[in-house]
Formats: C-alpha cells, structure tokens, sequence
C-alpha cells in the first residue's frame, strides 16, 4: 500500500509555514539600553548541551535586529521565562510580539509582572534580566560566546548557558519526590505565525507514561562489566549495580563516572547500595536547594 503523502514546496520559515512543528512559548527577557526591561516572545528555543556538567545551554534562534538579540550582545545576560497555558498570557505574548516597537512601546500595556533575578551569584554594578512572575519555571542565562559561528545572515543563534533554573514550588516538588499524571505543569504548544493574521495555540493534555519495554533495559552485569572497564581499582557489588539498570545505555558511563568519582572522594574501594543511596539522597537534597 503506497502511503497517502504528498509533497510541500518548502518556503522561508518552513516550520510553521510548510509543516507542522509544535514549540515551547517563552518570553526571553533582557535588559534595554536604558535599562527597562525588555520581554520578547519566543518559540525558537531549544536545549543544546545536555550532558555536559556545568555547561548546560539552550539555543536560541532570532532576528539579528531584534531587541532581544541587541540586548543579549551587549549586555550577555538574559532569562527564559515559560509561560502558562492561559489565554491572558498568550494574548500577552502575541501582543509584544509586534515588530518595529522600542522596548517602551511595547511594555507600556504589558499584562506582564515582573520580578528581579534570582540569581545567588551576583556582580556589582551589574544590572540583571528581571523575571516574570506568571512564569511556570525560568532559565537566568549567560551568552555563551565560545559559540560564535553565525549560521545565517539575517538571524542570530545564541548560546544561552543555564546558570540557575527556577521552578514554581508544586513543580519542583514534583520533580524531587516522583512524577504523576498530575504533577506536571499546563503548557501551551505552539504552531506558529500562519494565514498571515493569526497565531495558532493548542492546549496541553493530559500526559501519560509508558513503561520500557522489557528486554531492553540495562541489566546489572552489563552495569558491572561497563564499570569494570571505566576503572577497574573501584568494585561494585550487585546491588550496587542494580541501582543503575533504569539507566539508558547512552548515559550509563557518565552515571559510572558520577558514582566512582564520589567514592574516590571519600576513599571508597567498594560502591555497595548503601553508598548508591548516599549518593541519590544527597542529589535529592542539592534538587532541593
């Protein structure tokens, strides 16, 4: 049976124009030249280092003339701001989404409340992005300029490194102590700019988890031999290897590596599963903080 495709001419902003790509919505705050705060709506944001201790960044993608890309490259700081699921909000969005305003026109009418940074390490002198309040959670970010390679002409791709990440309380509660289908936060999708007079929204449902599929999971023997082979003058029990196994594959040795380090640390030959216990107890508790 030939599938029912057919094919699209592919246009200038083909994820929304020649298809359909469901996005985050976000408000990428800054800092103007006069100082106010400037807030821009965004889809075009996306996680970029996932995995890299003390490197986490997001990419962000925009207009090279925007306000908000002006503000990133001189100032070098700004905070993502998910917004909720709400009418209000998103009709907000829409509205500082106009462009061709100054950062005073456009903050005139915002709906928007703000809030300073909650950033624990501050420099003097130094004027940080403020935050919105109705946010479900923010990312406070720096530019990280070690990623300068412009990708297009008429755009900027930044960089963003994740300095600290901000949770409404129920939220980081829920993920510290295990997730349900009720513990996570109404965030909208977005399909973009599309019959060139409307933006288009969908409501987020219910989530629902799906098990792995048996058979495909790590197994505690390929945890002990992958541990053996990362260093051999640190032993691991059975039990100890056991608390790994939920971990994907494509993770395992960074895990490995966390475990050894910290026993290294304390001058432990022998990760047991108490010590595995120590180690999550104490990852819960720095979630916490």
């Amino acid at each position: 049976m030939v599938a029912d495709f057919e094919s699209i001419r592919i246009l200038d902003n083909y994820y929304q124009t020649s298809s359909f790509f469901p996005m985050p919505v976000v408000l990428i705050s800054t800092v103007s030249e006069s100082g106010q705060t400037n807030l821009g709506p965004y889809s075009l944001v996306f996680p970029f280092v996932i995995a890299d201790q003390g490197k986490f960044s997001m990419m962000l993608a925009t207009r090279s003339d925007s306000n908000t890309a002006m503000n990133i490259k001189r100032t070098g700081l700004c905070a993502i701001n998910f917004v909720a699921d709400d009418k209000k909000q998103l009709e907000g969005c829409v509205e500082l989404g106009y462009p061709g305003e100054t950062t005073e026109e456009k903050m005139k009418n915002s709906v928007f409340t703000l809030a300073p940074s909650m950033r624990e390490e501050k420099d003097a002198g130094v004027q940080y992005s403020e935050i919105v309040e109705e946010a479900v959670q923010v990312f406070e970010c720096s530019w990280d300029k070690s990623y300068n390679h412009k990708l297009c002409e008429e755009g900027d791709n930044f960089v963003l490194r994740v300095d600290s990440i901000l949770l409404k309380k129920k939220y980081k509660d829920a993920i510290v102590r295990g997730m349900d289908a009720k513990s996570f936060p109404n965030l909208p999708i977005d399909y973009g700019f599309r019959d060139n007079m409307f933006f288009w929204f969908m409501k987020s449902s219910k989530p629902y988890s799906m098990k792995m599929a048996e058979g495909k999971g790590t197994t505690w023997n390929t945890v002990w031999y992958a541990a053996k082979r990362y260093d051999p003058s640190v032993e691991w029990t059975e039990d100890a290897c056991a608390k790994l196994v939920r971990v994907p594959r494509i993770f395992l040795k960074r895990a490995i590596a966390g475990c050894v380090e910290a026993a290294k640390e304390e001058g432990i030959q022998l990760i047991t599963a108490e010590f595995m216990d120590k180690i999550q107890d104490k990852r819960r508790k720095e979630k916490e903080e």
